[in-house]
């Protein structure tokens, strides 16, 4: 992404901060996976989102008004010896000349320079309960500047949480990020249409899982979340990830698989059958979902509420359950005492961004949020029938369908940005037996 994006981030906010606020924000730390391994490094998403900056050991300084710059950035030095085991580091010349910071220095330098950009100042943007350890650092300099009162030195009065403002900013997509949301998706509807047409009897879960591991790595990317790939009765596991089982036929199998593109998800689920063709029972689930799922995203649109889709997806099944005897009752009635729970327990959706579950609030106040332009989100309704469940017809048993697609308001609508993969049962059919 261009650094021109981040700059315009960094600009709005320190004009939403004013010009006696300072921010601060460091990114994630590396995390031990086992021993002496570490987990692949990704920056936290808001550190991100402002910087670009792809380094560990990092904290980003916003000082509007600062007339030596107003974006600093203290970052690992450059090292030779490290650089030779462990890769190339920006060091502070980096950060400036690739990154767009006014100035830069060593991180270890930080106990030393911070303390003098937090005097007179105001405000202090900074979230709390994130990073303990940090936290603490932050309070030893304010009290350090406090207990020199006397010297004229003055600190920071207030802390304002950082993530309140920057959340509602993500929330709102830019043509940039909607660009890069595309391709994210893009990417995964490739590896859903590859599994389907690889999709034999007699194969794990986890051979499906390396199409898509395949797929995003080709890409430049990686699995955004543990990928769900569920046969069978693993299907009505909402998060199962194990991934090991044999895949039967006659069985449905629900893949639940998304990339992470230059820090940005996609989040996309299908549902097939692993030997091409649907059941009578499954199909009937099947079309169920999608036709709730088709009545969620038709409620996607400026000015309606967050709550809009998920209430048309809850009565689409609801009515839907009682036809085919799985319910019995008014419909009214069933929805008031949410009846479908039973089958369907989960929302119709979440925010969607840098973050799969993105930040954003869902609720104003007492009130649904409205659903403006640039906003993206998953409209993903689901029935799971477990084997064994009370007062249901075996025919229905190990029958879990979910269908999810990634959905960006526009001006006068919606953009499914997943359209690319099939989920019409026709086109799957059709798809799978070539």
């Amino acid at each position: 992404m261009d650094q021109k994006e981040f700059t315009r981030r960094r600009k709005q906010l320190m004009h939403m901060m004013g010009q006696d606020a300072i921010a601060i924000l460091p990114t994630s730390p590396e995390r031990l996976r086992n021993r002496d391994i570490d987990y692949p490094f990704r920056p936290d998403s808001d550190f991100f989102y402002l910087t670009g900056f792809p380094e560990p050991e990092a904290v980003a300084v916003l000082a509007p008004g600062r007339p030596h710059g107003e974006f600093l950035l203290f970052c690992r030095d450059r090292d030779p010896e490290k650089e030779i085991w462990n890769g190339r580091r920006e060091g502070p010349e980096g950060a400036v000349e690739h990154y767009g910071a006014d100035d830069a220095f060593p991180i270890g330098d930080i106990d030393d320079i911070l303390p003098g950009l937090l005097e007179n100042r105001e405000r202090v943007f900074y979230t709390m309960g994130v990073a303990p350890e940090f936290d603490q650092r932050i309070i030893g300099w304010v009290s350090g500047l406090r207990r020199q009162s006397r010297a004229g030195k003055h600190a920071p009065d207030e802390f304002v949480s950082l993530e309140h403002f920057v959340h509602d900013m993500r929330l709102y997509k830019s043509r940039a990020e909607i660009k890069v949301m595309r391709q994210a998706a893009n990417i995964a509807a490739r590896a859903h249409k590859r599994a389907m047409q690889v999709c034999a009897a007699g194969m794990r879960e986890y051979e499906l899982e390396a199409e898509f591991l395949h797929a995003f790595r080709k890409a430049g990317g990686e699995p955004a979340y543990p990928s769900i790939v569920g046969g069978g009765g693993n299907a009505c596991i909402l998060h199962y990830t194990e991934n090991n089982a044999v895949l039967n036929s006659g069985e449905l199998v629900l893949i639940d698989a998304g990339v992470e593109h230059e820090c940005y998800a996609s989040d996309i689920t299908r549902c097939f059958p692993v030997g091409g063709r649907f059941s009578k029972a499954q199909r009937a689930i099947y079309e169920l979902v999608l036709e709730a799922q088709l009545a969620a995203i038709d409620e996607v649109y400026p000015g309606n509420t967050w709550e809009a889709p998920h209430l048309a997806a809850v009565k689409t099944i609801t009515r839907g359950l009682v036809k085919l005897g799985l319910l019995k009752g008014r419909v009214p009635a069933l929805i008031k005492e949410q009846a479908y729970s039973k089958f369907y327990m989960h929302r119709t959706g979440h925010w969607l961004g840098m973050d799969v579950h993105d930040v954003g609030d869902y609720k104003v106040g007492d009130e649904w949020r409205v659903l403006e332009p640039g906003m993206v989100l998953t409209v993903e309704p689901g029935i799971y029938i477990s084997a064994g469940s009370r007062g249901v017809a075996r025919k229905w048993w190990n029958i879990g369908v979910r269908i999810e697609d990634d959905v960006l308001v526009t001006r006068d609508g919606h953009d499914v940005l997943s359209k690319n993969v099939p989920k019409d049962v026709d086109e799957i059919e059709a798809l799978m037996a070539h």
